[in-house]
């Protein structure tokens, strides 16, 4: 097995074709060893000329049962939020930093549990999430929780800093304009749940101005 060091999607990336040949491609990566144990690459999907992207960070149960991003819990309350914010889902391009289902579970009986992928499995995935922006070419980046926002800005990334604010960095080789916020499972995931909803539809807005 290839040492972590040795992880890219680089060798199973297309040189050319749309986004059908790169969703294509992307069912047969083997750049890292997540694929071993998901049940599919879940790769992005929407509208192939938005001018939003939308990346979190990895596919849930429910995606990678069903082969697409955002379907599950999170998902549904992300398109509320969309919508309150101003934004059209159906406009959006939604994606993943990294396109497997990483999981641990007891024992093969039991539900299997969401676990962050690490920054080189990230990493490895990145040649993938590049090639969707050159694709897309996006005008507007919204960036879902810490995961995506170290794939995209580096390590020293921290959501709590930035959320809300838009930023214009260098992606991939791309002049981008990026407003990070939370992932929408953490507001699932909190105490309370109504004001960090409230806090994701604001950052939300700030998007929405910014695509004026």
């Amino acid at each position: 097995m290839a040492s972590e060091d040795a992880y890219t999607a680089e060798p199973f990336v297309p040189a050319r074709g749309g986004l059908t040949a790169l969703r294509k491609a992307a069912a047969d990566c083997r750049g890292c060893p997540l694929h071993r144990d998901a049940t599919r690459t879940v790769f992005g999907t929407g509208n192939p000329h938005a001018r939003v992207m939308l990346v979190g960070e990895q596919p849930g149960d429910q995606e990678d049962r069903q082969g697409e991003p955002f379907v599950g819990p999170a998902g549904r309350l992300l398109d509320r939020a969309l919508e309150e914010a101003g934004l059209n889902p159906a406009d959006a391009y939604l994606t993943n930093a990294v396109k497997h289902f990483k999981f641990t579970r007891a024992d093969p009986h039991k539900r299997r549990i969401h676990k962050s992928p690490t920054r080189r499995e990230a990493t490895a995935c990145g040649p993938w999430l590049a090639a969707e922006l050159a694709l897309v070419e996006p005008e507007l980046v919204v960036v879902l929780g810490a995961t995506a926002g170290k794939a995209l800005l580096g390590s020293s990334f921290r959501v709590t800093r930035v959320r809300g604010t838009v930023l214009e960095e260098e992606i991939h080789g791309r002049p981008e304009r990026l407003v990070p916020t939370v992932h929408p499972s953490a507001v699932l995931r909190a105490d309370d749940r109504e004001t960090a909803y409230r806090g994701l539809v604001s950052d939300l807005k700030v998007a929405a101005q910014a695509l004026g």
